[in-house]
């Protein structure tokens, strides 16, 4: 973070936040998955708690639910997916998952609750996952300016997901642009 500005709510500190977080993923969201985004780090910033371990089975088990039952649970898988993929990316090192698999169930989840018009809330966080994620993990960077992802986490990551964030770190640490796919070695 370039400089520490109070500003005259909590809600108006994160969307501060966001922006610059925005500003640095050379990514412009749209104002309702700005938004979303804002109200979700409140949301799990007080209640930190409300992080589960086991997503995949939140997300089997809010398949089966019904109504609000099965929209709370489905958010929360998506959200939390979100916040591992994107701000707790050491997560998935730990516990032996790869980021993709945060990317593919979040938005699986959100997809489940679209409607799949365009200006559906989930739909666009469905798609706009990546950038999303990208925004946190920019979001990570800006106060001391640690890298995010290692080289390899960001290889990976830019493979099956085609983020713009781990590009750059590929870019940064190695000074080219890396191949599509790793060439296949023949014996």
């Amino acid at each position: 973070m370039s400089k520490f500005v109070l500003h005259t709510s909590p809600t108006a500190q994160w969307h501060a936040l966001v922006s610059e977080a925005e500003a640095a993923a050379r990514c412009e969201l749209n104002e309702d998955t700005a938004s979303y985004l804002v109200f979700m780090l409140m949301r799990f910033v007080t209640r930190p708690k409300s992080i589960k371990n086991c997503l995949a089975l939140g997300y089997l088990h809010g398949l089966l639910q019904r109504g609000r039952l099965r929209r709370q649970n489905l958010r929360d898988v998506g959200d939390q997916c979100l916040l591992f993929a994107g701000l707790f990316p050491d997560h998935a090192q730990h516990s032996s998952l790869s980021m993709t698999y945060y990317v593919r169930l979040g938005r699986s989840a959100y997809h489940a609750l679209s409607s799949d018009r365009a200006d559906d809330i989930f739909n666009q966080l469905s798609r706009g996952f990546i950038d999303l994620m990208d925004v946190l993990l920019n979001m990570r960077e800006l106060d001391d300016g640690r890298r995010s992802l290692d080289p390899l986490q960001a290889h990976e990551l830019w493979l099956q997901t085609g983020s713009r964030h781990a590009l750059r770190i590929i870019k940064e640490s190695t000074g080219a642009i890396p191949p599509a796919q790793l060439p296949q070695i023949v014996h």
